[in-house]
C-alpha cells in the first residue's frame, strides 16, 4: 500500500488547517468541533482540525482523544505542561498540513461562522488576516489589559495592524517558514508573523460571550505577555533606558548649574539635606530601572543559551503527521 503524503488527506491536499489552543474548554469542545465541522465542510472537503491541548487537566484530552477516534479530521497533541496559549498554537502551527492556517480559541467566543469571511478578505491578497472583535466581550480592566497589550505589540510588530490583532487569524502556510527554526521559550504568533510578511489585513467579526466557564487569560497573564513581547522581540526598552539616562544627565547638569549660580550669584551653597537626598534618590531610580531592562533582556540571553524548549509534546490522538 503506498504511503500517503503527509500534507494529504485521503489523497488530496489540505486546503485549511484550524489549530485551537486547549485549555480547560471540556465544556466547550464538543459543540466547536460540530460546528468547524459544519462550516469547513461547507468550503472544502479536505481540511483538518488540531486540537493542542495545554496541560488544563479538566478532561479536555479525553474528549480531544473520543472526537479524533470518530473523525478522521481531527487530530489531537498533549503538551507534557501548560506552556502557554502562543507555545501551544506554535505546535500546532508547526504540525499543520494545510496550506492555509487559521487559528480560533477554545471558547466559542471566536464563532466558527466567521471563517468565510476571513478566508474571503485572505483571497484578496494578503498574507495574513486577523478577525477583529465588533465588541469584546469581557470586563473592564481586562479591555483595558487587551488594548494595552495591542499598543506594545505595536511596537514589536512595526505595522499598524497591531491594533487589530486578535486570536482569530488566517495566514498562508508558507509564512511558517519564517520561524521554523525559532526556540526561544516566550513565544508571540503574531510577532513572528511579521518576519515573514508585511501583507496584514483586519476585518471586523461577531465575538460572542464565552461559553462556559471563566476566562483563564487574565489581566496578569496579559501585561506578563505584554513585557515579554517587549523584552523578547524588541529593542524599545533599552531605547527608552538611553533616552532616560540622556535626560537624566540633561537634569544633571542644570542641578551643577543652579548651585555653581547659587554660590557665585548669591555668595554660599545650597542649603538642605532634603535638596541631596532626592537628587541621590532620582538618579538611583533612574539607574536602577535601566539595570532592570538590561536584566530583562539578560535573562532572555541566559534562557536562550539554555535552549529552554517552546514545547514538549506528551501524547497524540488521531493520524499523525509524517
Amino acid at each position: 500500500m503506498p504511503k500517503e503524503n503527509p500534507r494529504e488527506v485521503s489523497g488530496r491536499p489540505v486546503e485549511y488547517s484550524v489549530v485551537v489552543p486547549v485549555y480547560r474548554s471540556a465544556a466547550s469542545l464538543s459543540e466547536l468541533h460540530q460546528r468547524l465541522t459544519r462550516v469547513l465542510a461547507g468550503m472544502s472537503a479536505n481540511y483538518e482540525i488540531i486540537f493542542v491541548e495545554d496541560c488544563g487537566g479538566d478532561g479536555s484530552w479525553d474528549i480531544i482523544e473520543q472526537t479524533a477516534r470518530s473523525d478522521a479530521r481531527v487530530r489531537g497533541l498533549r503538551l507534557s505542561r501548560n506552556f502557554g496559549q502562543h507555545n501551544a498554537l506554535l505546535c500546532g502551527i508547526r504540525e499543520a498540513r494545510g496550506n492555509v492556517i487559521i487559528t480560533l480559541d477554545d471558547d466559542l467566543q471566536n464563532p466558527p461562522e466567521e471563517i468565510p469571511a476571513l478566508i474571503k478578505k485572505l483571497s484578496e491578497g494578503f498574507d495574513v488576516v486577523y478577525g477583529r472583535p465588533d465588541k469584546e466581550q469581557h470586563g473592564l480592566f481586562r479591555n483595558l489589559a487587551s488594548q494595552i497589550t495591542k499598543i506594545v505589540l505595536k511596537g514589536a510588530m512595526g505595522v499598524e495592524t497591531a491594533r487589530g490583532v486578535s486570536t482569530f487569524r488566517v495566514f498562508r502556510a508558507h509564512l511558517r517558514q519564517a520561524f521554523d527554526d525559532y526556540r526561544g521559550s516566550f513565544v508571540s504568533i503574531d510577532v513572528l508573523l511579521t518576519w515573514g510578511t508585511k501583507s496584514f489585513a483586519a476585518i471586523r467579526v461577531a465575538h460572542h460571550a464565552r461559553h462556559a466557564g471563566r476566562s483563564n487569560y487574565t489581566v496578569r497573564a496579559l501585561m506578563t505577555h505584554a513585557v515579554n513581547m517587549l523584552t523578547g522581540f524588541s529593542v524599545l526598552p533599552l531605547q527608552l533606558a538611553s533616552v532616560i539616562g540622556f535626560v537624566f544627565t540633561i537634569f544633571g547638569l542644570g542641578v551643577l548649574v543652579y548651585v555653581l549660580a547659587a554660590y557665585l550669584i548669591l555668595g554660599g551653597v545650597v542649603q538642605g539635606f532634603a535638596f541631596l537626598a532626592s537628587i541621590i534618590a532620582i538618579f538611583s531610580g533612574a539607574q536602577l530601572f535601566a539595570l532592570g531592562i538590561i536584566g530583562e533582556y539578560l535573562a532572555r540571553m541566559h534562557f536562550k543559551v539554555m535552549e529552554k524548549p517552546s514545547y514538549v509534546v506528551r501524547a497524540h490522538a488521531g493520524s499523525r503527521k509524517a
